[in-house]
């Protein structure tokens, strides 16, 4: 408990230098990952209001006491109507300049606070915040990294049981049930398995369709551990493959090693995923479908962003994913994926799978 207050502490140092540089007299937080990055609040309704002297948690009666568990030096208000609460918060103390995060806050609720309150109080600051959370301190880098020993576990040891016959659904029942015997408090999001014609759709979902000789099978997993998220992606082989496939699978596989050697503290998260596209040529480019890549955290998709119009610069601290892809319509698709931690001198892979062919 110590560890976690002296790091939430260190975020909100960090918040007061966003509240300086806009002139803000406080900061209002709907989104619930935001409320637990800045609290240890982890309940799913609340609103957090922070300002110079005093933070304060706005919950309903069923997260009182919970709240009062699991922050510290936060004043708790149970309440039945926030958006009143916070009215008469900023009201109370002559607030004039309100930060808030307009990517995540409803129209509704806007309307209700602007209605209320002095003409140019809420300055909207998404853009500020976009990135607040996208270097990890050694706590969160702790919890990561056990995600995704877990998910590769999980992974490996799936391996030694699936076999032609299997359908999508049943294997990833099983890696679920793997990843919660090892420890996992959850998946980080639904799990992917897509085999043959069905890997050739990014985000697929399992089917009853059963492995057979020639497919490939895209399996995309990621588990929760105390918050956070892992994110992983093998594609394996079944039975024999055409020459066709084993090259495809190794121009994913030079454009995957091509950008993770390229990952630099101050490099630019758009340079990243050029490197990765420049392995691909014109032939296979426009099966490359989406970016290189994703930060990962308490969310499984935040900043940075590793694509082509991305303005984010990669810094020391940030975890994030390598994940190029290919996709043939109708045929069959490859992706390789890797979670990893930009240290000083290069990164570091935690997730754990071997991403060589496997073929069973």
């Amino acid at each position: 408990m110590a560890q976690k207050g002296k790091n939430i502490a260190e975020r909100k140092i960090r918040l007061q230098n966003v509240f300086r540089a806009r002139q803000l007299d406080g900061f209002i937080f709907f989104n619930m990952t935001n409320i637990r990055y800045l609290s240890g609040f982890t309940g799913s309704e609340g609103a957090l209001f922070i300002r110079s002297g005093q933070d304060t948690l706005f919950v309903d009666g069923r997260y009182t006491a919970q709240a009062a568990l699991e922050t510290k030096g936060i004043k708790i208000i149970e309440c039945t109507d926030k958006i009143e609460a916070i009215i008469q918060a900023i009201q109370k103390h002559q607030l004039k300049k309100i930060g808030f995060e307009n990517d995540c806050t409803t129209m509704d609720t806007y309307k209700k606070l602007s209605n209320r309150l002095p003409k140019g109080i809420l300055i909207g600051l998404s853009d500020g915040l976009r990135t607040f959370r996208a270097c990890k301190d050694d706590t969160e880098i702790a919890h990561i990294k056990q995600a995704c020993h877990i998910s590769s576990y999980a992974v490996h040891s799936i391996l030694h049981q699936v076999k032609p016959g299997w359908t999508e659904k049943e294997l990833a029942l099983q890696l679920e049930i793997e990843a919660r015997h090892n420890g996992a408090d959850g998946m980080a999001f639904d799990t992917i398995v897509a085999a043959g014609e069905h890997s050739s759709l990014p985000h697929a979902r399992p089917t009853d369709r059963k492995i057979k000789q020639g497919d490939f099978v895209v399996i995309d997993f990621g588990v929760r551990y105390k918050g956070y998220c892992s994110d992983e992606t093998c594609t394996i082989a079944f039975g024999k493959l055409t020459d066709r496939q084993k090259n495809a699978y190794q121009t994913v596989k030079n454009a995957h090693d091509r950008a993770l050697n390229a990952v630099a503290d101050g490099i630019s998260a758009a340079d990243i995923d050029k490197e990765a596209r420049s392995v691909f040529g014109k032939k296979d480019g426009g099966y490359f479908v989406h970016g290189t890549g994703h930060g990962v955290g308490l969310d499984i998709h935040e900043a940075p962003r590793l694509s082509a119009i991305s303005g984010d610069i990669l810094k020391q601290g940030m975890v994030f994913t390598i994940e190029p892809g290919l996709y043939i319509p109708g045929l069959w698709g490859i992706r390789i994926e890797d979670t990893v931690l930009l240290k000083k001198n290069g990164c570091e892979k935690l997730t754990k799978m071997d991403k060589e062919l496997i073929m069973i």
